[in-house]
């Protein structure tokens, strides 16, 4: 199993969202390397659910992938914010998944307290200059976030 962590900015999809929802769709991703990390993951992987572009942005729960790499639907979608006029059904570059809700903090593990661990100081969430939204964790640091979750 691989762990990962997955941004999502809480207004249009929050952990609250996810574990009222039970499973949802995870789109929009318009980055190559995080559109590559997508197509890496695993029925099974987890991930920490991270809120970004928000007051508090931090590590807000757990998912876990419960459907593997497909075509993104949104990238097809005029209406969608996510559209791109250069994909059609036969060639969609952009890539979606489908999680599942596990755990949700009783509070946000903010970013800055984040940067202070050192047991994290490697991890690319908490490094200058690192703005995917899809990203690998290692296993040492997915134990060093799971001893500091309330």
């Amino acid at each position: 199993m691989a762990y990962w962590l997955m941004k999502s900015e809480p207004d249009e999809l929050s952990i609250q969202d996810l574990e009222k929802l039970g499973q949802a769709r995870w789109d929009g991703v318009r980055n190559y390397q995080a559109r590559n990390f997508l197509r890496a993951m695993a029925q099974g992987d987890s991930f920490f659910f991270y809120h970004s572009s928000c007051p508090e942005p931090g590590i807000a729960g757990i998912g876990q992938i419960v459907r593997t790499a497909y075509p993104d639907p949104t990238a097809l979608e005029p209406d969608s914010h996510y559209f791109d006029q250069k994909a059609s059904p036969d060639k969609n570059p952009w890539t979606a998944i489908d999680v599942t809700h596990i755990e949700t903090f009783s509070r946000v593990l903010k970013l800055d307290y984040l940067k202070q661990q050192t047991a994290l100081a490697e991890m690319p969430l908490v490094q200058k200059g690192s703005r995917l939204s899809v990203m690998p964790v290692t296993a040492e640091q997915w134990a060093a976030v799971m001893a500091l979750r309330p």
